[in-house]
């Protein structure tokens, strides 16, 4: 088992080892998907997150184990390189990656669990959740400010931001999820609002975030909330599209 700590974690090596080691019979069950688990583990004052990569495929543990970093080396560095652009993400502490001569087998991604106040897709479910507009406001400064640094985060989907209420009306935001990013020098309007375009297709919603994205960037709040009304909705039917071609295989194989 190939691993890399975080430097802060030297010293706890053997503690952790111990977590992977006995992951399938201890821990606490947190998510249970159809791709990966996540178990909750006591660790100091806290928790550690574990997150148990599916393994992959014959093609894909080839290309993990030659051509592409694994999703849990990507979590781990992906984590690193936002903490030090001072955007949030739950503290990185390791990864871990089991080879076999063809390709990967098991990898876990591990970090400090962090309790949530509210995840960002409560609030298009909840219009009516305590300080809406200010989180909402608050959460596009920290979209813009991640596209300023060149970071587009391939799944800025409703479930993977998490909020912390630091009182007296500041907020917090924490990216999870980390597997899929790309790095550019510069992003255009149209690349800025494609990936702000799967969070929600309220409409109110997107008018407060054009509106507050407009402010950010001096781009006229007209143009903003055009393009990024446009990409959820092309977004959108996508979506649909291809769970009504997935609903008519499954019916057509029973």
């Amino acid at each position: 088992m190939k691993s890399l700590f975080h430097n802060d974690y030297n010293l706890k090596r053997e503690v952790i080892i111990a977590i992977i080691n006995n992951f399938a019979t201890s821990g606490e069950l947190y998510v249970k998907g159809k791709r990966n688990t996540i178990k909750l583990f006591p660790f100091k004052e806290g928790k550690l997150n574990v997150k148990a990569f599916k393994i992959p495929n014959i093609i894909n543990a080839v290309v993990y184990r030659f051509f592409r970093k694994s999703k849990a080396r990507r979590s781990f560095e992906y984590a690193n390189f936002l903490l030090q652009n001072g955007i949030g993400t739950p503290k990185p502490v390791a990864f871990f990656e089991n080879f076999s001569p063809l390709g990967l087998n098991e990898s876990y991604y591990v970090s400090e669990h962090l309790e949530a106040d509210l995840i960002f897709r409560d609030l298009p479910a909840n219009p009516d959740y305590p300080d809406h507009e200010n989180i909402l406001r608050q959460f596009t400064r920290f979209s813009y400010a991640l596209h300023q640094k060149g970071i587009e985060f391939k799944d800025h989907s409703p479930g993977n931001t998490l909020i912390k209420n630091k009182g007296d009306g500041n907020y917090a935001f924490y990216l999870v999820d980390l597997n899929r990013m790309d790095f550019h020098k510069y992003m255009s309007l149209e690349l800025r609002m494609h990936n702000l375009s799967r969070l929600t297709s309220n409409k109110a919603m997107l008018a407060i975030m054009s509106n507050e994205y407009a402010k950010a960037s001096g781009h006229p709040e007209k143009l903003v909330f055009e393009a990024l009304t446009r990409l959820t909705e092309k977004f959108h039917r996508q979506f649909y599209r291809k769970k009504r071609i997935k609903n008519k295989l499954l019916f057509r194989t029973k």
